[in-house]
């Protein structure tokens, strides 16, 4: 895929009409740099998990757990304690390791291609929230994990099974209304033509919208994205203000006397015009209410929960494996924690790359059918041009090599999706 962004300088004919070449350059050399950041980044990774391993890394910070709890007065006796110290201390180790690498990231290369709009103050605040929040919902759920499979016997893993479909049912019914708000500042979609054509394609499919928010993403970053959320006859649909053509602050010269208004972003006016006409928010939105309509989000939600039983039924024939701990290093004790990242991290990590993939391709097939969705809804030829319009605004490279393509693309490749079009496009 490298070799694609080097050597791929021209515009291929099939593109000549969809995309100019100055557009063309600055995708390919983004996702260059992208490439090349994937690269290190992936590698120190590799290297830091190897060293991890090798040195004795996760018997010696289960042991200055046991130090830390035994000290505020919890002997080994207490092993949940200690596990939720481990997983503390584990979780700041990743985030002070990582941190170099995000920086780099925003401040580098999003911020080289024009899309980072944070400053470093906006960064740092953020990240110490996402911790903070992280580890108020990571703690106390896995401390009642621990609990569960502790006093459930022979058949934890059922228990252990249904606490975690709750706990994944319960976050994402809060999540965008009381998580994602810690981070970004969600409006209700202000009346006018928007919103009543919004609701009544909603209504068409007999869609149970309730709200239509739009959200700042702007304040953190100028590529756009759009999506739905909430169960059952609450749904909601969160539209980012870089999707709207008439709504995104980058397409806003700023006001005077407002250049300090916001300390937190930082105003770019060079992604002039970015995001969609309504009639195109309208066709992305008839793909996205596409997935619901075609029961792709139940789908994908019964395929997770059977995987975690399948997970968690084998975590019980394996748990007692004295060999699997021996071999990580913990030869006097097995702690259920240890087992959770021994048997889920690294046993079932061969499993994992292929189930990965075949949901990649399944999530493919289902955007292929969304889109057909959206051009029953005779949205063909706007969503044509959003697609357009979105690939560019994110600076999306649509050459890729075919081995690549099929293994890490969650979504088709722009020119497929666009062939898929065409023909509805032109009637």
């Amino acid at each position: 895929q490298r070799r694609v962004y080097r050597t791929t300088t021209h515009v291929p004919q099939e593109l000549g009409q969809i995309m100019d070449s100055e557009t063309f350059e600055k995708s390919r050399l983004y996702q260059l740099d992208k490439s090349t950041f994937s690269f290190w980044s992936g590698l120190y990774s590799e290297v830091e998990g190897t060293m991890i391993l090798l040195c004795g890394g996760i018997p010696f910070l289960w042991k200055l757990s046991g130090q830390i709890s035994g000290r505020a007065g919890f002997g080994q006796e207490y092993e949940i304690v200690q596990s939720l110290v481990f997983l503390l201390l584990a979780t700041l180790f990743s985030a002070v390791t990582g941190l170099p690498w995000s920086l780099y990231n925003t401040f580098v290369i999003e911020e080289k291609h024009g899309f980072n709009q944070q400053t470093l103050g906006f960064f740092f605040k953020d990240a110490v929230k996402k911790f903070v929040v992280t580890q108020c919902i990571l703690l106390p759920v896995t401390s009642l994990l621990l609990y569960i499979i502790k006093i459930g016997g022979d058949y934890f893993f059922i228990y252990a099974w249904l606490f975690t479909l709750v706990v994944s049912l319960v976050l994402v019914t809060i999540y965008a209304d009381y998580i994602a708000p810690l981070f970004d500042k969600f409006i209700p979609l202000p009346e006018g033509e928007l919103k009543e054509q919004i609701e009544t394609m909603a209504k068409s499919i007999d869609f149970p919208l309730t709200k239509v928010y739009v959200v700042e993403g702007s304040k953190r970053s100028s590529h756009s994205n759009a999506y739905f959320y909430g169960f059952f006859k609450n749904k909601r649909i969160v539209l980012f203000d870089t999707l709207l053509e008439d709504y995104s602050a980058l397409n806003k010269e700023p006001a005077e006397g407002e250049d300090g208004e916001n300390e937190e972003t930082k105003s770019k006016t060079k992604n002039k015009k970015q995001g969609c006409k309504n009639e195109e928010v309208l066709a992305v939105l008839g793909h996205e209410l596409g997935h619901w309509k075609l029961g792709h989000t139940v789908k994908n939600i019964i395929i997770s929960q059977m995987n975690s039983f399948l997970c968690f039924f084998l975590f019980a024939v394996l748990i007692g494996r004295k060999e699997l701990f021996t071999a990580f290093g913990f030869y006097d004790t097995q702690p259920t924690l240890i087992g959770l990242m021994i048997i889920f991290q690294f046993i079932f990590s061969p499993y994992n790359e292929v189930l990965s993939f075949c949901l990649t391709v399944l999530s493919r097939r289902f955007e292929f059918q969304a889109d057909a969705f959206a051009k029953e809804l005779g949205k063909a030829k706007d969503l044509y041009s959003a697609l357009i319009k979105l690939n560019k605004d994110n600076l999306g490279f649509p050459v890729s090599d075919w081995i690549f393509s099929m293994w890490h693309y969650s979504h088709p490749p722009l020119l497929e999706r666009l062939q898929a079009l065409k023909g509805a496009k032109q009637e």
